[in-house]
């Protein structure tokens, strides 16, 4: 069996153990038991979150900075990049609105309380939060000194300063090539800590079914069909328009286009990593008539700056959250939230549940409890192998489209 499939049967086992003793706990302790059982229980989930929080900075800066110095020149880049950019600006603009939209029409949150759960063993995890604000939020943004920034994980002045390091590393020619060169192998390392963290996850995951179901009872699987039932209708209509999108561009042409994308797709869909098809995926582009140049350049920064299924998935998740807490956010601040998981985003790459660590860093930032995520967990691995699959085929019409505008597709 597959590393990521053993690691999705232990979540489903730990996600059956969580329920049956939160469960026993629920209807058999004191009120008084309860509220001591689920802080210590939540404790589990408390380490997994905090060993995702330990890598959000270095993942963060490793793949931005590479993904941005990978640009080169910018003026050499010209007219492709310009292409290729506003291809991923305009993608990731409507997944995230699509996202917004659907979770505010379906509601998925609503219904299920939280807000009497219990949010202390992951209060460090949320950082020094403060109520949401411009003034707040442009504080934020700009950091005074890169190591504080890192110290507390502020995320955007982490991506702010990825920027200026990006672009000047860029700017350096040859010796900056040094640097890119250290900071891709570094970015391997995180991504591979990753991997590492995410075999705590069935940890986390017993740890926060059990404290919940004590607290809450059996109601939380109310919400976890709710949840993805909403979340597929969400890749089924992204996928639609995305598809539509690609017939405007290549025309006859696109059933070809999706018949060589199948394997990609079935590879990313079981193992949850569009990362994991990226060779193929680089082959298949090529063939169908992709020339090289452009593949090897618009596919890589697609997997940094294009990560379509992602994208709806954050708004998604962060809103439903705050649903399911009973945190009202009007439409200004989910459009500042839509802005501000436009920027994070971009240093994540395509990579097994990575769209957790935005999610979590966002979630802080708009003081939306961080046991969230832990609670949203068990059904994520699920929702990773469709948004994966999604990732891939934005990144495919992307590449192709581009190839079409510089008339560099056979």
């Amino acid at each position: 069996m597959k590393s990521s499939n053993k690691l999705t049967l232990w979540i489903l086992i730990a996600m059956i153990l969580g329920a049956i003793t939160g469960y026993i706990v629920f209807k058999n302790a004191t009120p008084s038991f309860i509220s001591g059982f689920s802080p210590k229980i939540e404790l589990l989930t408390t380490i997994f979150l905090r060993l995702v929080q330990m890598i959000i900075a270095p993942l963060v800066f490793s793949t931005l900075v590479v993904g941005i110095a990978k640009l080169g020149d910018l003026k050499t880049v010209g007219r492709v990049g310009g292409k290729a950019l506003l291809w991923f600006i305009s993608a990731s603009l409507f997944s995230l609105l699509l996202g917004m939209f659907l979770v505010n029409l379906f509601k998925p949150g609503i219904g299920f309380d939280l807000t009497h759960a219990n949010a202390e063993s992951v209060k460090d995890i949320a950082g020094h939060t403060q109520t949401f604000s411009l003034e707040n939020f442009i504080m934020h943004l700009f950091p005074k000194s890169v190591f504080a920034s890192m110290a507390d994980n502020e995320i955007l002045q982490i991506v702010i300063f990825s920027v200026f390091f990006g672009i000047a590393t860029a700017a350096l020619g040859e010796k900056g090539k040094i640097v890119v060169k250290g900071l891709e192998a570094v970015s391997h390392v995180i991504l591979k800590m990753v991997d590492y963290v995410m075999k705590f996850a069935p940890i986390g995951v017993f740890g926060a079914i059990a404290g919940v179901i004590a607290t809450n009872g059996l109601e939380i699987f109310i919400f976890y069909g709710k949840y993805f039932m909403y979340f597929s209708i969400g890749i089924l209509s992204l996928w639609v328009v995305m598809i539509f999108v690609g017939w405007l561009i290549l025309r006859k042409r696109l059933p070809e286009l999706l018949k060589a994308l199948v394997e990609p797709l079935i590879v990313a869909f079981s193992t949850t990593s569009s990362e994991a098809v990226f060779p193929k995926l680089t082959e298949e582009l090529e063939r169908f008539g992709c020339k090289n140049s452009i593949v090897s350049f618009v596919l890589p920064l697609g997997y940094s700056f294009n990560l379509d299924g992602s994208m709806m998935y954050m708004t998604f998740a962060s809103i439903a959250i705050a649903q399911a807490y009973g945190i009202h956010l009007d439409i200004g601040t989910q459009l500042t939230m839509l802005l501000v998981l436009m920027l994070t985003s971009k240093g994540i790459a395509g990579v097994p549940r990575a769209s957790l660590v935005v999610v979590l860093a966002t979630c802080a930032m708009f003081n939306i409890p961080a046991a969230g995520v832990a609670l949203i967990l068990p059904i994520d691995h699920f929702c990773d192998m469709m948004r994966s699959m999604t990732n891939v085929l934005g990144n495919a019409l992307a590449t192709t489209a581009v190839s079409k505008w510089e008339k560099s597709l056979n």
